[in-house]
C-alpha cells in the first residue's frame, strides 16, 4: 500500500487589485504581486518538499477571461509545479463562463496537452501515477445551476428545482466514489471539489455566493470510499470532518491571499497531505499573506485628534500592512483633523497602503430650548448655536469672547 504527499491548495484568485498602487516596473497591481507571490510560496515549498501530487481546487483568477501577463505569470508557476508532480487544475466558478461552449481560463492546458498537467472541468475519476505509486482522483468542478438544469424536463416550481440539483449533485459524487471504488484497488483515492458545503463557515464571499450556489450535504463527501477530500470555493481553512472516525478529512484549504477586510483575521495557507488508504493525515501551512489592520479611534473628546490617531497606530503593527482607519469626531474637532497628514503618518509608521479613511463627525441634536430666538441678544445666539453645533465649553467661550467686541458693534 503506496502513502502519497499531497500538496492542496485553492482559490488563488490572481487578478484581484483592490488596495493597491501598481508597480513600476510590472503594471501590475502591487495587490496582484501578493497573490503571485503567494503562490512563488507554495513552489518552494513543492520544491523543498517531498511531493507527489499537486492539487489545485479552483479560481486560478479572478475574471474567467485573464489579461496574458496574468495568464503568463500563472502558467510559469504551474509548470514548475508540473515539473515536480503530476497536478490537477480543477475548474472554480471564477475560471469558467455561463456560456458552456466557451473556454475555461484553464483549458488552455488540456489544448496544449502540457505534460504533467491535467485539466479538470467535469465529474470524471482519473487514475493518476506518481513518482511513489498509483493514486485515483475523482473531480468535482463547479457546479454551474444553468448547465445542471438543461438535464430537466420541464420547469418546475422552486422547490422542485432546488430537489432537483441537490439529488443531481449528490447522485453524481456517489457515482464517482463507486467509480473510485472500483478502479483503486489498495492505492489511495482523493476527491477534489469546488463548491460550497451545508455547515461551512462562510467568510467574505458570502456575498456572491447567496442565491447562487447548490450547498452539498456532507455525507455525501464524508464518504469512507475516499481518503481525502479537497476542497476549493470558500475562502476560509476548515476541516469538515475534525475528530469524527471512519470518514476522511473534508477539508477546505482556504484561499492563499486575503482578499478583503472579510478575511482581516483568518490564516492562509494550504495543506500538505500524507495520503494513505484509512490512514490519510494532514498539516496546514502558513503562507505570509498581507496583514490587513482595521484602526478604530475615537476622538471625539479629543483636542489633538492626529495625535491620539497616530498614538493608536503606534501600538498597532502595521509593516507592510494594508490599514482602513475609522475615526470617530465632533464638530468641534473636525477641523483639527488634517486626512492627508494623517495618511502620510502611517506611511511612515510602516503600512504599505491605507485603502480607507473613514471620518465618522457626531451629529449633535438640536435642543429644544423652548424660547422663541425672537428677542435674544447676538451672544445669547451665538452660545445656542454653538452648543448646538457640539462645541465644548471651554471652547464657547473663547468663540463668544472673540466675537463680543463685533457683536457690541452691531448692537
Amino acid at each position: 500500500m503506496s502513502t502519497l504527499h499531497v500538496l492542496h491548495f485553492a482559490d488563488l484568485h490572481i487578478g484581484i487589485d483592490n488596495y493597491g498602487t501598481i508597480h513600476p516596473e510590472t503594471g501590475l497591481s502591487m495587490r496582484t504581486h501578493d497573490f503571485i507571490e503567494r503562490l512563488d510560496e507554495i513552489v518552494e515549498f513543492a520544491q523543498a518538499h517531498e511531493t507527489d501530487l499537486v492539487v489545485f481546487a479552483g479560481d486560478a483568477f479572478q475574471q474567467p477571461r485573464p489579461e496574458p501577463t496574468l495568464q503568463r505569470a500563472f502558467a510559469r508557476r504551474i509548470l514548475q509545479l508540473a515539473q515536480i508532480a503530476p497536478v490537477i487544475l480543477l475548474v472554480g466558478n471564477h475560471d469558467v463562463q455561463a456560456n458552456a461552449a466557451k473556454a475555461s481560463s484553464v483549458d488552455i492546458y488540456r489544448t496544449l496537452n502540457v505534460p504533467n498537467v491535467l485539466v479538470a472541468e467535469s465529474y470524471e475519476v482519473h487514475t493518476v501515477q506518481t513518482p511513489r505509486g498509483l493514486v485515483v482522483v475523482g473531480t468535482a468542478p463547479y457546479p454551474m445551476r444553468t448547465r445542471l438544469l438543461e438535464q430537466k424536463a420541464a420547469p418546475s416550481s422552486i422547490r422542485e428545482i432546488n430537489d432537483f440539483l441537490q439529488q443531481t449533485l449528490t447522485d453524481a459524487l456517489d457515482r464517482l466514489a463507486e467509480q473510485a471504488d472500483a478502479l483503486a484497488g489498495d492505492a489511495p483515492r482523493l476527491l477534489v471539489g469546488h463548491f460550497t458545503v451545508s455547515g461551512a463557515r462562510i467568510g467574505s464571499e458570502r456575498t456572491r455566493l447567496l442565491g447562487t450556489d447548490e450547498n452539498i450535504n456532507l455525507s455525501a463527501l464524508a464518504d469512507p470510499r475516499w481518503d481525502y477530500v479537497a476542497l476549493g470555493h470558500i475562502h476560509c481553512f476548515q476541516d469538515l470532518t475534525a475528530g469524527r472516525e471512519g470518514v476522511p478529512p473534508v477539508v477546505y484549504s482556504g484561499s492563499v491571499e486575503r482578499v478583503d477586510f472579510g478575511e482581516e483575521g483568518q490564516e492562509k495557507g494550504f495543506c500538505y497531505v500524507t495520503l494513505a488508504r484509512g490512514a490519510t493525515r494532514y498539516e496546514f501551512i502558513s503562507l505570509n499573506a498581507r496583514p490587513l489592520v482595521t484602526l478604530e479611534v475615537d476622538c471625539r473628546n479629543d483636542t489633538d485628534p492626529i495625535g491620539r490617531v497616530l498614538a493608536r497606530a503606534k501600538e498597532a503593527d502595521l509593516a507592510d500592512a494594508i490599514v482602513r482607519l475609522r475615526v470617530q469626531l465632533t464638530p468641534g474637532n473636525r477641523g483639527l483633523f488634517d486626512e492627508k497628514r494623517v495618511r502620510q503618518a502611517l506611511i511612515g509608521l510602516g503600512a504599505r497602503h491605507v485603502a480607507a479613511l473613514e471620518v465618522d463627525v457626531e451629529r449633535v441634536h438640536r435642543a429644544r430650548i423652548g424660547a422663541s430666538p425672537e428677542g435674544l441678544t447676538h451672544e445669547e445666539l451665538l452660545r445656542r448655536f454653538l452648543t448646538q453645533k457640539g462645541y465644548a465649553s471651554a471652547e464657547i467661550e473663547t468663540l463668544v469672547a472673540a466675537a463680543r467686541p463685533f457683536m457690541t458693534e452691531l448692537e
